[in-house]
């Protein structure tokens, strides 16, 4: 089996992950990862939506299985199988802003403990470092830059919202002022950039 990652937008498909998607009898993917793949599939293939992922680790060797953004990015990358690297909302975020990758520290508040995650990322930004944080539709920004005004009253917050896409937006703001996202794809930064 291979877990391939489709990028975190179109045109995020590595070279590898486009030979493994088109040599590919059967596929599975979300909705949003087939689309991104989908002009690289072959109409041979079985190309199915995930309805169920505990029984992702059931299926055939043979077969590939799509995961938006980076596998291990909170991806599907715990599978057994191997890996191919997509490009991630990390590593595009990252070179939009032109934020070095060895200043972050990741925090992943999806579908997670949101007070822990706040928590988490209010001690990081006091470490001085810069947190990249992969959130949910319910993520609330406002009480983010609640929390971080307390500690960090000069922290600076940015929400990048469907990255790659043509409508991308990435807003800017500080904890005084935070940026409040339109959509449910969105992924933030919050520190001294």
């Amino acid at each position: 089996m291979k877990i391939v990652g489709v990028g975190c937008g179109p045109g995020m498909l590595t070279e590898e992950a486009i030979s493994a998607i088109e040599s590919a009898d059967l596929i599975y993917g979300s909705e949003r990862a087939l689309e991104l793949a989908s002009a690289h599939i072959e109409k041979k293939c079985d190309a199915r939506i995930i309805s169920d992922y505990k029984s992702l680790r059931t299926l055939t060797d043979n077969a590939v299985i799509l995961s938006t953004g980076d596998p291990m990015l909170a991806g599907l990358g715990y599978l057994d199988g191997e890996i191919v690297s997509g490009i991630s909302s990390y590593q595009y975020a990252c070179a939009k802003l032109k934020i070095a990758m060895t200043k972050t520290t990741i925090v992943n508040a999806h579908a997670k403990d949101h007070d822990k995650a706040f928590d988490e990322i209010c001690f990081d930004v006091s470490r001085g470092k810069i947190v990249f944080i992969i959130a949910d539709p319910e993520f609330s920004t406002e009480k983010l830059a609640e929390k971080l005004e307390e500690e960090s009253p000069d922290c600076k917050i940015a929400v990048c919202e469907r990255l790659g896409y043509p409508d991308e937006i990435i807003q800017k703001g500080d904890v005084r002022n935070p940026p409040s996202p339109r959509s449910g794809l969105f992924v933030l930064f919050a520190g001294d950039f």
